[in-house]
């Protein structure tokens, strides 16, 4: 085991260890390379952290070995590190969450192989209170990322209809991610209310790539519109955070196009990306998650989306009736005068 590193970050002195540690053992990528990715990505991730009750997923052998959530805040945490009490009814105490408000944090959480990492949809100020909406999309094998493009294309349209702008993004793993900003008063009860009602009305009018049913055994070959993330106990993983796949994937940003190129093409490479890959579009497109801080919107009533769904299916049902009378024309008898 070598030396521990000492370094000064924007003022704050840390001490780094065991930085030559490969963490991704398939592709080499040390556990050094994991810091150094969250210090280039930390001027578009922190603003995305910042206030934002966060939970570690730690992996101090790799991601091939054992991992573990952490949610309180380690004691021995410098002194400088921020936290914020959020009561939690299940566990009956009050946890102490990390706020990863500035680069020294950053670094400090790296420093623990918190490869990945999930924080709250609300900010801790105001935990009752999501700034977003989000839908999870998960292919059940063989589905892939394709199909989800296809679901998250279905789900901008949705949200288009009612005058919203959505931004996708990867999960760094199998997925799709679709945010809806709303940064206004709302709560988790109707978020997640709306957001199971498209499912379900996804479900209805795909249902043979569509599922809103939790259970894996009817996912398969399907798309899982995982709706119940939108809930103050439960997190997302982070846009620019690693994933602990295979090799160092990020859940990185996309553009609707590259949505559409990746299902027009039919190919899922498209749309993963490792860390240099996330480094180099940030340079270049800059934030494609920017909006999703700021962006205020209001979130539909559902009547509005039961109002929808009943407009689409007389449509279809219309749509159908020419479709059938096309192919079956009205005969008329004819009539031979005497």
């Amino acid at each position: 085991m070598s030396a521990p590193t000492i370094v000064e970050v924007q003022g704050r002195k840390l001490s780094l260890t065991n930085l030559e540690k490969i963490l991704y053992p398939a592709s080499g990528f040390t556990k050094g390379q994991v810091v150094d990715y969250y210090v280039r990505i930390a001027p578009v991730l922190v603003p995305h952290l910042a206030g934002r009750a966060l939970t570690m997923k730690r992996y101090p052998g790799g991601v091939d070995q054992e991992y573990f959530f952490e949610k309180n805040a380690p004691l021995h945490r410098p002194d400088w590190v921020k936290t914020a009490p959020v009561w939690s009814g299940s566990n009956r105490r009050t946890i102490h969450y990390i706020l990863a408000n500035d680069l020294p944090t950053l670094v400090w959480i790296a420093n623990l192989a918190s490869i990945e990492l999930h924080p709250s949809l609300s900010l801790a100020a105001d935990i009752a209170t999501p700034t977003m909406i989000v839908f999870d999309l998960d292919p059940g094998p063989p589905a892939n990322i394709v199909q989800c493009a296809q679901v998250g294309l279905w789900v901008r349209e949705i949200f288009d209809h009612f005058g919203l702008r959505s931004f996708p993004k990867t999960s760094g793993s199998k997925g799709l991610q679709i945010y809806v900003p709303l940064n206004t008063k709302t709560s988790y009860e109707q978020t997640k209310s709306f957001a199971h009602a498209v499912a379900g009305l996804l479900e209805q009018e795909h249902p043979e790539l569509v599922v809103s049913d939790m259970k894996k055994a009817v996912r398969t070959n399907r798309v899982f519109v995982d709706w119940s993330q939108n809930d103050e106990h439960k997190t997302t993983i982070s846009v620019y955070s690693l994933r602990a796949r295979e090799h160092p994937t990020v859940s990185t940003p996309v553009t609707w196009d590259e949505v559409e190129q990746a299902l027009k093409k039919k190919d899922a490479a498209r749309l993963v990306f490792e860390a240099k890959d996330v480094l180099a579009r940030v340079e270049k497109m800059g934030d494609l998650f920017e909006p999703v801080q700021k962006l205020t919107q209001k979130l539909p009533q559902l009547a509005g989306l039961a109002a929808e769904s009943e407009r689409e299916e007389k449509e279809s049902i219309s749509i159908a009736a020419r479709a059938a009378a096309r192919q079956h024309p009205k005969t008329t008898k004819k009539t031979t005068k005497r």
